[in-house]
C-alpha cells in the first residue's frame, strides 16, 4: 500500500514525488500543521533563471527561498545530542544537524550537493526515527529532468552527475536506506522553471 495519492494536485504536478513507508499517510494524520506548511513552502517556491545563473557559494538563494515559509512557520534547524551508554560509560554521539525540524517532522532540502549527502540525511532519519524523535523524514531535492535546463544555460557543469538529484536518491531510498522511517522526497520539475 503506497499513501502518495494523498498529495495534493497541484504539488504532483510541480513535484516528483516518491514515498517510503506510508509517509504521507503519516505526514497529514500525526503531523497535519506540519504537513500543511510544507504545502504552502512547495507552493510558494518558483526556480527562477537568475538564481541558477548565479554563482556558486555556501549557502544558495534557491535554498533560502525554499526554506523561508518554514522557517517562518517556526521550523528550526536542529542537531540532537545523543548518546551511548555502555556498562555505566557515556558516549557521545551527536547526530548531523537537520537543516528545517519542527513537531516530529525532519526535513533536508538536498539542492547541489555531493550525493553522498543523501547517505548521510538516510541515515539520520533512521537514527532519530529508532530514538522516536521523529515520525517521518522529508527530502526536497530537484528533478534529474532540470538537467537539460541547466545544459541550456550554461551551467550544466555546476550541476554534474555526481551531485544530489532524484537518480541518485532513488536507489538508496528504495534499497531502505532509511530502515524503518517513513521518508517522502519531492523533486523540483522542470514544471518550477521560471525566466524571471
Amino acid at each position: 500500500m503506497v499513501t502518495d495519492h494523498l498529495v495534493p494536485t497541484d504539488i504532483v504536478a510541480l513535484y516528483e514525488v516518491h514515498e517510503w513507508r506510508n509517509a504521507v499517510g503519516v505526514l497529514s494524520t500525526a503531523c497535519p500543521t506540519e504537513w500543511s506548511e510544507i504545502q504552502t513552502a512547495l507552493r510558494a517556491f518558483r526556480l527562477q533563471r537568475s538564481e541558477i545563473l548565479a554563482a556558486g557559494g555556501n549557502r544558495s538563494a534557491i535554498v533560502e527561498r525554499l526554506e523561508r515559509p518554514l522557517k517562518d512557520a517556526g521550523w528550526v534547524e536542529k542537531q540532537f545530542a545523543t548518546a551511548i551508554l555502555i556498562d555505566g560509560e557515556q558516549r557521545d554521539s551527536p547526530t548531523h544537524s537537520v537543516d528545517c525540524f519542527k513537531g516530529r517532522v525532519a526535513l533536508e532540502v538536498e539542492w547541489n550537493n555531493k550525493d553522498p549527502f543523501y547517505d548521510r540525511d538516510l541515515n539520520n532519519f533512521r537514527l532519530l526515527f529508532d530514538l522516536q524523535v521523529i515520525d517521518v523524514g522529508v527530502i526536497i531535492t530537484r528533478c534529474s529532468g532540470l538537467q537539460a535546463i541547466f545544459n541550456a544555460l550554461q551551467k550544466g557543469s555546476s550541476y554534474g552527475a555526481s551531485t544530489t538529484h532524484m537518480n541518485k536518491l532513488l536507489p538508496r531510498l528504495r534499497g531502505g536506506s532509511g530502515g524503518g522511517c517513513p521518508i517522502v522526497v519531492f523533486g523540483i520539475k522542470p514544471e518550477l522553471y521560471v525566466e524571471d
